[in-house]
């Protein structure tokens, strides 16, 4: 896969897909901190990485965190987000007892999570460069 102006290829297929994800804390409890950011992100980037993804932006509060993703079209959303969550819930409360005594038996991530496609032009420009094709008679 090779990386050129924001573009990506792959052996058929050229992309530039990104997503907005939203994963917010068990109950909304404000357990995460700015000195666990570094390690959250570190997590998420390798993550990205085993699923041929890049983490573009990374932020958050102390109850939830924003990822802005770009991914090739083989990876199901799904399945990144399992794993996102997954390995950071795992790794955090290992790295910090203050998480994992917070969630003694339970994940640090709620179930559910927001994710949104984004970038490149708005669905009005695209609608509209659609509608202006040249159909066959």
């Amino acid at each position: 896969m090779t990386i050129s102006n924001d573009f990506r290829t792959g052996r058929h297929c050229v992309f530039k897909l990104h997503a907005h994800l939203v994963f917010v804390t068990k109950y909304r409890y404000q357990v995460l901190e700015g000195y666990m950011y570094p390690i959250l992100k570190m997590l998420f980037e390798k993550v990205c990485t085993d699923f041929e993804a890049e983490l573009v932006e990374f932020n958050g509060e102390g109850d939830h965190v924003h990822l802005l993703v770009h991914y090739p079209p083989k990876i199901a959303i799904a399945k990144l987000v399992n794993s996102l969550k997954g390995v950071s819930s795992r790794q955090l409360k290992l790295h910090h007892p203050e998480v994992a005594n917070r969630y003694y038996e339970g994940a640090l991530w709620s179930p559910s999570y927001f994710a949104a496609s984004c970038g490149g032009a708005s669905l009005d420009i695209i609608k509209q460069y659609v509608k202006q094709q040249q159909r066959p008679h």
